[in-house]
């Protein structure tokens, strides 16, 4: 008897995490950069036209920004993240949006002196566990956002999250860092299983330059840091560290729900 109520409550517990899959949103990070000299151009078209016909055909608009650094792409590269209900809801969503005649009208007129983009990323994400409730909002104060990657080795991801879950997140918040979302990379060829990818808020860059050394220097973080490492024997993140740890500054731009 015992057995089958074990059993029983291992199905409905099973079916009820399915049931919320199935009802959580997919978020898709898309990352557009541009033929040199046309992301005005592009951002013209976002503004003016994407945008509004992205949410005419089911599409959630979350956040808009480019990098503020050169070396990330400030000149060419605009980064922004969509909400839909489903993978089929955002193949079906973008497929309407390429046949509206809205759409092609504008695509058409912004491209009179020739192609914009130049190269489209994709990635289709799901959040954490961990992951704070996504605030789309204006911040009370201007600030800038950080996305990070981090690339774990095989095997390593969820002592990751485990490290963000028990420790990192609350870090974050004592040394004056806000979280927007964290995320997993969907399909493996984007990632699945090796990648964490998020975003936090500054006040500026050099604010969050400054909280980040001063985290690192923090006893509590070296104490989990050095724990983690040892129970998983070595870094959880690929080395070196530049190649596992990747951090883009940038700023929302001026039609982004997110500011």
């Amino acid at each position: 008897m015992k057995r089958l109520t074990f059993l029983a409550l291992a199905v409905c517990g099973l079916f009820s995490s399915l049931v919320h899959a199935a009802d959580s949103p997919v978020y898709e990070l898309r990352i557009y950069t541009c033929q040199e000299g046309k992301l005005d151009a592009l951002l013209a078209r976002f503004r003016d036209h994407t945008c509004k016909l992205f949410e005419k055909h089911g599409m959630k608009n979350v956040g808009y920004w480019v990098p503020v650094d050169e070396e990330n792409g400030s000149k060419t590269t605009l980064i922004y993240i969509l909400e839909h209900k489903s993978r089929d809801a955002a193949k079906a969503s973008f497929k309407a949006f390429g046949a509206d005649p809205e759409w092609q009208a504008a695509a058409k007129a912004s491209e009179a002196n020739g192609k914009i983009v130049a190269k489209i990323e994709s990635i289709f994400m799901t959040t954490t566990d961990y992951s704070p409730p996504l605030a789309i909002a204006k911040g009370d104060k201007p600030r800038v956002f950080e996305m990070r990657t981090y690339t774990t080795p095989e095997g390593k991801l969820d002592a990751l999250h485990a490290r963000f879950r028990d420790h990192t997140m609350k870090l974050f918040s004592k040394h004056g860092m806000s979280h927007l979302a964290y995320w997993v990379p969907v399909d493996a060829n984007k990632g699945a299983g090796t990648k964490l990818i998020y975003i936090l808020s500054h006040a500026s860059k050099e604010a969050g330059l400054a909280s980040f050394t001063a985290f690192r220097a923090d006893p509590e973080w070296i104490k989990a840091k050095a724990a983690s490492e040892e129970a998983n024997g070595g870094p959880l993140t690929i080395q070196p560290q530049a190649e596992g740890v990747k951090s883009v500054y940038m700023k929302a731009t001026d039609f982004s729900p997110i500011q």
